[in-house]
């Protein structure tokens, strides 16, 4: 024993609210932009999974921004992976914008970059052909 006291799964729900936050914007029935702010790890990755399974049925083009994103680990790059076949079996696009050095090196290490749709900002995301 740690001598901490047991954690409450409710209170780790209040937890991945600090750590992540999704901010979604609607751009007619042909587009959403998902953007993400904070990290993406073993604790949040399940909630932008939730995110990314609740969006990307909805519109033919998903853009999620993760130029706000400050740490990107394994748990994130699956559920991006997992998301790029969902997107893929669907006849769906989803178009990354990296936008941090932090994102762009997580996805260059792992081999990941070339997998993906990339834009440099939201404006391309959008207006880029799918």
């Amino acid at each position: 024993m740690n001598g901490e006291p047991p954690v409450d799964p409710a209170d780790e729900a209040g937890e991945v609210g600090e750590v992540v936050r999704f901010d979604v914007v609607k751009h007619g029935s042909d587009a959403t932009v998902l953007h993400v702010v904070g990290e993406i790890d073993t604790l949040t990755a399940p909630v932008l999974r939730a995110q990314l399974d609740e969006h990307l049925p909805a519109v033919p083009l998903l853009v999620l921004d993760l130029s706000d994103v400050t740490f990107l680990g394994s748990a994130g790059l699956a559920v991006l992976v997992a998301a790029k076949d969902a997107a893929d079996t669907r006849g769906h696009t989803l178009r990354l914008v990296c936008g941090s050095r932090i994102v762009v090196r997580a996805l260059e290490a792992t081999g990941l970059l070339t997998l993906f749709d990339v834009a440099d900002g939201v404006p391309e995301a959008l207006g880029s052909p799918a």
